[in-house]
C-alpha cells in the first residue's frame, strides 16, 4: 500500500530524517519505534503532507503523492490522528466526529457516527460535552474516531498511549489489534516499544533520523539490543 523512498525532511539546516526508506502492506500494522527526538513523528508528518521532504519519494496505491498538498492526501485515503490528540475543545464531541467525516455526504456521517459510537460507547454518553472537558482517554478514542470518520485506507497514529494509564493503554491496543481484524491497514508510532511489538507484524526502528534496524515485529521482541534499550531487559 505505501512505499517510501530514501526521504529527507529537514527543519532549517538540521536534517531530521535521513535516507528512510519504509513498506506498508495491506491489512497490516506496521510500527516505527525510537527515542524521543528520533524523526518518528516528522515521517508521519511527511507521509500526511505536513512536513514537505526535501528529497526522495512517496508512493501510495501505486501513486506517487511526493508533491500532493495534505487534504489531497486525506482524499486519497492517508489520515493522520495527531499526538497529543488535538480534540477541538470548545466544540462538542459530536462535532468532532462531524468534522472528521467532512468528506463524506450526509447520510455517511450520520451511519459513521453511529459506528463510532459502538466502537467507544462513552462518546455516545458525552455526545454534547465540549471535547475539552472529556478526561485524556476520552479524548484518544475521540482522536482516533474523528480519524476513522474520514474512511482511512491508511491510518496514521502517532503516540496513542502517551499520558494514559495503563489500563487505558490496554484498552487502545485491543482496539488497534480490532482494527486490523477488521480490514484496517495502520502505521503506528509508539514509544511504549513492548505494546508497538505486541500490535504490530513488522518494525522500524529510528534513531537520529535514520532506521537503524527493521524485521518482523516477533523476532525484534527477542533482539538483545532491543530489549536492552527498549523493553528494560537485562541481557
Amino acid at each position: 500500500m505505501l512505499s517510501v523512498r530514501d526521504i529527507q525532511v529537514a527543519y532549517g539546516p538540521i536534517l531530521a530524517v535521513n535516507k528512510v526508506s519504509l513498506h506498508v502492506d495491506d491489512r497490516s500494522i506496521v510500527s516505527l519505534i525510537g527515542p524521543n527526538g528520533a524523526g518518528k513523528s516528522t515521517i508521519l508528518n511527511a507521509l500526511s503532507g505536513l512536513s514537505p521532504i526535501r528529497s526522495g519519494s512517496i508512493e501510495f496505491n501505486g501513486k506517487n503523492i511526493t508533491r500532493l498538498s495534505a487534504h489531497r492526501r486525506v482524499a486519497e485515503g492517508i489520515v493522520q490522528v495527531p499526538e497529543g490528540r488535538q480534540a477541538l475543545a470548545a466544540m462538542t464531541v459530536r462535532e468532532n466526529l462531524e468534522l472528521g467525516g467532512y468528506r463524506q455526504p450526509g447520510g455517511n456521517v450520520v451511519a459513521d457516527i453511529e459506528r463510532m459510537e459502538r466502537y467507544f460507547p462513552i462518546l455516545k454518553q458525552r455526545s454534547r460535552f465540549a471535547a475539552g472537558s472529556l478526561s485524556g482517554g476520552e479524548q484518544q478514542m475521540l482522536a482516533i474516531a474523528r480519524g476513522l470518520m474520514a474512511r482511512p485506507k491508511l491510518l496514521l497514529l502517532d503516540e496513542p498511549s502517551l499520558g494514559l494509564a495503563p489500563i487505558v493503554v490496554r484498552f487502545i491496543f485491543d482496539f488497534i489489534r480490532r482494527l486490523r481484524d477488521e480490514g484496517q491497514t495502520v502505521l503506528l508510532v509508539e514509544q511504549n516499544a513492548r505494546q508497538a511489538l505486541a500490535v504490530s507484524s513488522y518494525t522500524y526502528v529510528i534513531e537520529n533520523g535514520r532506521i537503524v534496524l527493521e524485521g518482523r515485529s516477533e523476532h525484534l521482541q527477542s533482539d538483545p539490543a532491543i530489549a536492552r534499550a527498549y523493553l528494560g531487559q537485562k541481557v
